[in-house]
């Protein structure tokens, strides 16, 4: 569960962003004046921070450029200044984003949500989808598969079906649904084409390719992705 600091004086708008912010499984810390929320922001590790401007004690202003002198958290202004210099001077300080208030809920949560995702993407961090099976690594985000530390390189169609399997392990698909899946009930072929992709990707990745370790053939039915290895 990701970790949200907000940094708000007024309790209802407080309690607003907690609110929506929890129901969408973020875990949300609360902290009500400037000189608090600074420290709190400087000592602990968030996937991002919502910052009001107008705070008791170091306003917001204040606090984002404290922040942006030790941190790259993302951070989310909220505020009910209007003011084009407000929104310039925020941006300046290194703020990510500007909401002012009165804001929508949902939208202030489709913010936060893009915010964390583009930070993750950009420092490689939170990239913990990576799924590991045995000798066998597949890294959704790079589209890159690694066996025993050596890089395996897939083809685009071989990539996506090892990828749907794994993602859906221990579930037997027939032909007929992993050519829909993979390829799309347009396309030109038939599930002979899956059958040879499967060859093509036991060729790459088994270590035994005629006694497959990862992708099973359940006959009369189809392939399941065997996760024991886990």
């Amino acid at each position: 569960m990701k970790k949200i600091l907000l940094i708000e004086d007024d309790t209802k708008i407080a309690e607003v962003e907690r609110d929506y912010l929890e129901a969408n499984d973020f875990a949300v810390e609360v902290v009500s004046d400037g000189t608090h929320g600074l420290d709190t922001a400087i000592r602990n590790d968030y996937a991002l921070i919502v910052l009001d401007l107008m705070l008791p004690a170091v306003d917001g202003f204040q606090i984002c450029r404290a922040i942006r002198k030790v941190k790259e958290t993302p951070i989310l202004v909220v505020s009910a200044r209007r003011e084009d210099i407000d929104k310039i001077r925020a941006l300046g300080l290194g703020a990510d984003d500007y909401v002012i208030n009165p804001f929508s809920p949902s939208e202030l949560v489709a913010r936060v949500k893009a915010h964390i995702s583009r930070y993750e993407r950009l420092t490689g961090k939170g990239n913990d989808n990576t799924l590991h099976f045995g000798d066998l690594e597949i890294q959704p985000e790079s589209r890159r598969v690694f066996s025993a530390g050596k890089e395996i390189h897939l083809k685009n169609k071989e990539f996506e079906l090892l990828l749907f399997l794994a993602e859906n392990p221990n579930i037997v698909f027939s032909k007929d649904r992993l050519f829909d899946r993979i390829w799309g009930l347009d396309a030109v072929g038939d599930t002979a084409t899956v059958t040879v992709h499967v060859n093509r990707l036991r060729e790459k990745i088994e270590p035994v390719p005629a006694n497959p370790r990862y992708i099973e053939t359940v006959w009369g039915a189809g392939y399941r992705f065997n996760a024991a290895n886990r």
